[in-house]
């Protein structure tokens, strides 16, 4: 696979995947004719040694997680294209040149493959199905964003995406956390169907649906309160404002004889909640404000690196 001379490298994080990871290795540098690099993290089986003999580049990531991995691969692999897939052997390897095609003609700067529109029963399991689609629902609702699988293991990055974006998070929340960035960072990202087809048998999945999907969660506030701070504090201010507006709204009520709640409750949540709605639109505006000064001079840097490397 190449386009005009561009660079392509094939990444694929690895957790024990004895049972799939050469034909993985084997289908990926057969389609794409690209170097294949296995990240592995400290797999207790024979990982390794059959991606090495399937032909792949061996990294180690001693730190265990997902995120780990991913900011080794950032770290790592330079190249205009960087194809990153999981090595369960659920992602067909034919479909990597049409998820490169938009990052080598510079249309986008990262693509994700969208199984959610092609997933079955058998191929990913009802609860995690689920799981996915409210996982979905909550980050487009928080960002406003209207993305359709944001957990995908089968992602195309470009070279500007990686120089671009700084990853923390160290598990499955990696995903969310590279998607979001892209958003802040101002990165063009695409959506392609895919396929995704069921684990072999004796493959094992690594994710923990309840244990990582809460993380994926915390992850997504976190980064609604560091990226759009206005957004949650202001949704505070408002729960506020309405707390506010119904206890005086029923102490009034009470003032006139209609309802007979107690007085000094009603008092209470008012005293409360003003203060509170007060400070936390407070916290949301000289945050935003902090935030859009970090931007600024992280624009003017990065102009300044693109002007010393023309």
């Amino acid at each position: 696979m190449n386009f005009d001379g561009k660079t392509i490298a094939v990444a694929i994080p690895c957790y024990n995947e004895a049972v799939t990871i050469a034909k993985v290795v084997h289908d990926f540098k057969t389609t794409t004719q690209a170097p294949v690099y296995v990240f592995d993290n400290n797999s207790a089986d024979s990982s390794v040694e059959l991606a090495i003999e399937a032909g792949a580049i061996v990294h180690y990531v001693r730190k265990r997680g997902k995120g780990n991995v991913m900011r080794a691969i950032f770290e790592t692999i330079m190249a205009d294209a960087v194809i990153v897939v999981d090595g369960d052997d659920t992602y067909v390897a034919e479909e990597a040149p049409i998820l490169a095609q938009p990052v080598l003609r510079g249309e986008a700067d990262m693509v994700v493959g969208n199984r959610l529109c092609n997933v079955t029963d058998e191929s990913l399991r009802k609860l995690h199905k689920i799981g996915n689609r409210l996982i979905v629902a909550s980050v487009n609702s928080m960002f406003g964003t209207n993305y359709h699988d944001i957990l995908s293991g089968y992602r195309v990055f470009s070279r500007r995406f990686i120089e671009s974006v700084s990853l923390f998070k160290p598990g499955f929340e990696t995903e969310t956390e590279i998607t979001l960035q892209a958003l802040e960072n101002g990165l063009e990202v695409i959506e392609k169907p895919i396929s995704y087809r069921s684990r072999p048998p004796s493959s094992q999945s690594k994710l923990r649906s309840f244990r990582d999907g809460y993380r994926i969660m915390l992850t997504s506030l976190v980064l609604l309160r560091d990226y759009q701070p206005m957004r949650l504090f202001g949704f505070v201010s408002l729960v506020c404002l309405l707390f506010v507006f119904v206890s005086g709204t029923l102490r009034f009520m009470n003032y006139l004889g209609i309802t007979a709640l107690p007085t000094p409750l009603l008092t209470g949540m008012i005293l409360l909640f003003v203060p509170v709605g007060t400070l936390s639109f407070g916290i949301g505006l000289v945050l935003s404000a902090v935030n859009s000064r970090f931007r600024e001079i992280k624009h003017q840097i990065m102009k300044k690196n693109r002007r010393s490397h023309a």
